[in-house]
């Protein structure tokens, strides 16, 4: 028995789509059994996602064992997957990529020979269709990701500064990210496009250097935010209450609706006032504080830890 703990993610950080993840102090658990003595697979889900989640072979997590044994032309052994999920689902924080990192991850310890770093992330990335949040997921920090001609995706990962916090705001609705991509331009004027070039290359150097002045002229986007703010009601007014109460900086969470504020002071406070702007649209929301989660799926001894 063994357990795997992989963290929350939060991609695009503004304007560094399917570009930039961040792992968070926010954990999902997978506890592994084999040879449960229940058939080929039995799956017990705990916590986000109890009573809705799938507790079948079609399970994200059981999928994402099947397909790594499938890599080794090898079939999964009976299994008893133990789920305690601490990520709320459809948010914009990373649930699927958790589940694609943690079923991969327990795969890996149970493989006779073991995938390398860039072989899980390739498997992770096939399965989820882009990089950002599984990157994060698999390997912790900040994750820069980059795909090259061949389709191999090529990353380097940062620490943040451990001043920095994150106030997230969770609102009681749920965005599916095909749904986030439809409304996306196919294409962009050149404008907006050097817009978010610049910011980009000014979040990573203001994250890289620990000069966080600039945050909130780099989280600045127009490639995704302000289209997905039509299926966020609130959406803008929640960003400047966050500002208002003090926030470096804020972005959309993913794909949304989750709104992620980066901020070192005056967390709960900052969180109230983005919850309060979410109300006055009549959206119910409820607000997590987190920091950035400096590793990624880690393999434990057992179940410890397992609520936020």
């Amino acid at each position: 028995m063994f357990c795997v703990r992989v963290p929350a993610t939060t991609a695009n950080l503004g304007p560094g789509f399917d570009a930039l993840g961040l792992a968070l102090e926010l954990y999902n658990y997978i506890e592994v059994t084999v040879g449960a003595g229940t058939g080929r697979v039995n799956i017990i889900v705990q916590g986000e996602g109890e009573g809705e989640l799938s507790r079948g072979e079609d399970n994200l997590v059981y999928q994402a064992v099947k397909r790594a044994f499938r890599q080794r032309d090898l079939d999964p052994p009976e299994l008893c997957l133990h789920l305690v999920n601490n990520i709320p689902l459809a948010r914009g924080l990373g649930s699927s990529a958790a589940a694609i990192v943690g079923g991969l991850r327990a795969a890996q310890e149970l493989l006779p020979v073991p995938f390398s770093q860039d072989e899980l992330l390739a498997l992770a990335c096939e399965l989820e269709g882009h990089p950002d949040n599984v990157s994060a997921a698999l390997l912790g920090g900040l994750v820069i990701s980059c795909p090259d001609r061949e389709g191999k995706h090529h990353y380097l990962k940062a620490r943040l500064p451990e001043s920095l916090k994150l106030v997230i705001a969770v609102p009681e609705l749920r965005l599916s990210t095909h749904d986030a991509r439809r409304v996306l331009p196919e294409m962009l004027p050149r404008r907006d496009a050097v817009f978010n070039l610049s910011r980009t290359a000014l979040l990573t150097a203001s994250l890289l250097t620990n000069d966080l002045s600039v945050l909130p002229l780099a989280l600045e986007d127009r490639l995704h935010q302000p289209y997905r703010s039509t299926l966020i009601p609130g959406m803008d007014a929640v960003f400047a209450a966050a500002h208002q109460a003090g926030a470096l900086g804020v972005a959309l969470s993913g794909s949304g609706p989750s709104i992620v504020a980066f901020a070192q002071h005056n967390l709960s406070a900052i969180g109230r006032a983005m919850v309060e702007a979410f109300a006055s649209y009549g959206v119910q929301a409820r607000y997590l504080l987190t920091a950035p989660a400096p590793h990624g799926a880690e393999v434990l001894p057992q179940l410890r830890l397992c609520t936020a």
